[in-house]
């Protein structure tokens, strides 16, 4: 074998040893890729939307005079809300009712007050969110980062029409409870002056106990 021969079999060998080093390589790389797309998202809001939820919910939970519960709803509206009142209502009990119906109203207003308020007071820690997210997602080193960051921000999205639900439903709540207050006066006023025309014995005086 001529050494001519000795060279070229000598570069062909070289060559295939460099071949199979750039497949190394390029395994190594789909490898290094792999990982990359497989790790996971450093930061987290998950537990925080989660704890915002929770708060919202318990401002709605503690919602008085009815409370969001549809049989106690029912049972306060037969109670002080009556479509019509028997001519044999007492005056106290008119009071009573009108009484109750007010602080009903005044209840409302101050739930979808705090309700407001509540979501209001989390819009700081909103903002830091989407901005941890945000940037999360741009410096994101593979796939499983950029899909974690994108679902954590469906996720406070989400949270946030959660609590502008809440504060619709807490407001809706109160102008229900004025527009049920001011029917059930008029019912009570024609009530009474039903009585006090038909009684045939004009104004009788009623002693009305005022705070109790």
């Amino acid at each position: 074998m001529t050494f001519a021969q000795n060279v070229l079999i000598a570069a062909r060998a070289l060559q295939q040893i460099n071949n199979q080093i750039r497949s190394l390589e390029n395994q190594l790389q789909m490898l290094v890729n792999q990982r990359k797309n497989l790790t996971s998202l450093s930061y987290s809001s998950l537990q925080t939307i989660e704890r915002s939820l929770a708060q919202t919910q318990q401002l709605l939970n503690q919602a008085q005079r009815p409370p969001y519960n549809v049989n106690q709803i029912d049972q306060t509206f037969q109670r002080l809300y009556p479509q019509t009142y028997s001519g044999s209502t007492s005056s106290q009990q008119f009071f009573n009712d009108a009484q109750s119906r007010w602080q009903n109203s005044l209840a409302g207003h101050q739930d979808a007050l705090r309700v407001q308020a509540g979501v209001v007071q989390a819009l700081d820690v909103t903002r830091t969110q989407i901005d941890e997210l945000i940037s999360s997602s741009q410096s994101a080193a593979g796939i499983l980062q950029a899909a974690q960051a994108s679902n954590q921000l469906i996720a406070l999205l989400t949270r946030q029409l959660a609590d502008l639900t809440a504060v619709v439903a807490a407001q809706a709540r109160a102008q229900s409870l004025d527009g049920a207050r001011t029917t059930a006066n008029q019912a009570q006023a024609r009530a009474q002056l039903s009585s006090f025309l038909t009684s045939g014995q004009g104004y009788q005086p009623q002693t009305v106990q005022m705070f109790h």
